[in-house]
């Protein structure tokens, strides 16, 4: 039966919600067996209401799992069947397009009951490193080629765990006792989540969620679209160009703000890629939502109602609406960059809101070691699978900086070296901020970051590279500059490929300068004091100071003296 409470109570119940949750999370990081959970936070933690509505996110996570969950767990309900839901049950699927948009993520779902009576779900994503087929990367032409797919199945019935699929995973990937802890972690961090939110229910005295869950979803969805009301009723376009995988991409996007929602519309973007950049509806909707979220009602938080009004559009098999069977093991590549688009064309309805481009999608690389081949390999030689999560710089904001070495718009945090290293046989040589990779500008860009990697000694390895912004570098808003390319090659000068599977044989390193932020507004603009802190932190070098920001000789000479004699600048 559902219980009135009042709006008081019901508030401080919400808040209770979001720190359930938020613990979920947290529990999945400190059991996760995959550096990318652990690490860099490549995850996603919600509650559901018994209808499958999204109440409540956990803060910790990534927008691009947290909002593609959104809908994930009406699939669930709709596959397993509500005849089939019994208490101690788990369920699990990788599904693209039920899930969050490719084959790495696993996201698991659990019923919650509460006095023999199902009130709601728990549901939990994690990227894991690796399931099978070719492995994380862009080389695959179908879906089929890119791992091991997990229909939505029962992981386990009645609180018994399917020993059939447990045995089914290990026979099919590279990483078999990472994955089965990372599948385990995901279960356990949901039933935190169910012991919490029963404790709550006592506390409060509910026998089911339908009372809290209308407040919520009520309040969010009032207030979302107060927000879009008080918008000009306006309609504009977007357009940017990425590098793909062998040829440019074109994203396009039209912006319609009306009385209760706001479309985005993708009609003219490129169509399919053979390779697996393609992107699936949900992942191009997590992002679009994200973006206007970010920009319109960024306190306002995240669930079915207050994501409702943002509506997407966007043609059958394009490479943001790719459809089974299309390889989409990269969609972030192209889901990263659907704020920057977005924000394009809201930038010419609310001019000085958004941010400059910024370096879009992570700069993830995946490194395949194994013993050397070209001559005998030291027996302690092994097999392994590394993940890197890393950063370029974010775009400048009409009134601040962009933020260096940060990701923009998925949230996940850069892995840190030692835990990189512990992982397998890489070794990380070099990681330091980029100068003067951050675009000029009243507000400078974001710088992005070297790195160099390897193997230890009797290895040699498969990297597989999934950056962009190697010709299309992020473009400034407001007279800002562009911030610096995507480079990479090995250290004897051979050139590489911002992606795909590339060989580097024993005792070769990579070297990669990940991109920058763009700059907001014109760079004659930025205040003096600065630029001239800027220079001695070593942001900028004194070229640039003078070039683009126009900092005279003795200026620049001052700035060096006083870093000399380690005074304050």
């Amino acid at each position: 039966m559902t219980q009135t409470h009042s709006n008081v109570a019901y508030q401080v119940m919400w808040n209770r919600l979001i720190s359930v949750v938020e613990e979920q999370a947290q529990a999945l990081v400190r059991t996760a067996f995959s550096t990318s959970v652990r690490e860099a936070g490549d995850l996603s933690a919600g509650v559901y209401d018994l209808h499958g509505q999204m109440l409540a996110q956990a803060v910790t996570g990534t927008p691009g799992h947290v909002n593609a969950m959104a809908d994930a767990v009406a699939h669930f309900i709709r596959r397993i069947g509500r005849q089939n839901i019994f208490e101690g049950d788990i369920y699990i699927t990788n599904d693209p397009w039920e899930g969050t948009g490719h084959l790495h993520d696993i996201t698991m779902v659990t019923p919650s009951f509460h006095m023999g009576a199902l009130v709601g779900f728990f549901a939990c994503t994690a990227h894991i490193v690796d399931i099978g087929g070719r492995g994380f990367g862009a080389d695959a032409a179908s879906i089929y080629e890119e791992g091991l797919y997990i229909p939505i199945m029962k992981f386990a019935e009645r609180g018994e765990v399917d020993q059939t699929l447990v045995r089914i995973v290990r026979g099919n990937v590279r990483e078999p006792d990472q994955l089965i802890g990372d599948m385990y972690a995901l279960a356990t961090c949901n039933e935190i989540g169910h012991r919490r939110l029963i404790e709550m229910m006592g506390e409060f005295g509910l026998g089911d969620l339908e009372g809290i869950a209308g407040f919520i979803l009520e309040n969010s969805r009032r207030a979302t679209l107060e927000r879009i009301a008080a918008l000009p009723r306006d309609t504009a376009s977007g357009e940017m160009t990425i590098d793909g995988f062998s040829a440019p991409i074109t994203l396009k996007v039209k912006l319609t703000i009306e009385a209760d929602r706001i479309i985005s519309d993708f009609t003219g973007t490129s169509g399919l890629d053979k390779k697996g950049i393609n992107c699936p509806l949900v992942y191009t909707k997590a992002y679009a939502c994200y973006a206007l979220k970010c920009a319109i009602a960024p306190e306002i938080p995240n669930n079915a109602a207050s994501l409702a009004p943002f509506e997407i559009e966007a043609p059958v098999n394009s490479i943001v609406n790719a459809v089974h069977p299309a390889p989409v093991a990269l969609r972030h590549i192209i889901g990263h960059f659907v704020p920057d688009t977005v924000y394009a064309a809201l930038d010419k309805i609310l001019p000085d809101l958004v941010p400059a481009e910024g370096a879009g999608c992570l700069c993830n690389f995946q490194v395949s070691l194994r013993p050397r081949t070209d001559a005998p390999a030291p027996d302690d030689a092994v097999r392994s699978e590394v993940l890197t999560f890393n950063s370029g710089g974010s775009g400048a904001r009409p009134e601040f900086d962009g933020l260096s070495a940060t990701a923009f718009p998925s949230g996940v945090m850069t892995m840190p070296v030692e835990a990189t290293e512990h992982a397998g046989p890489v070794i990380i040589w070099r990681k330091e901020l980029r100068p003067d990779s951050g675009g000029a500008g009243k507000q400078r860009g974001g710088l992005g970051q070297f790195m160099e990697v390897g193997a230890r000694d009797g290895h040699e390895f498969d990297i597989q590279a999934m950056f962009d912004r190697v010709d299309h570098p992020a473009r400034g808003r407001r007279g800002g500059a562009s911030g610096a390319p995507t480079t990479i090659a090995q250290d004897d000068g051979t050139p590489m490929r911002g992606k795909g599977k590339q060989f580097v044989p024993h005792g070769r390193r990579v070297m990669m300068a990940f991109p920058g932020g763009a700059g907001y507004g014109d760079a004659a603009a930025r205040e003096r004091d600065l630029v001239k802190r800027d220079l001695a932190r070593g942001y900028i070098c004194a070229q640039t100071a003078a070039s683009d920001y126009g900092l005279s000789a003795g200026e620049i000479a001052a700035v060096q003296a006083a870093i000399a004699k380690g005074e304050d600048v």
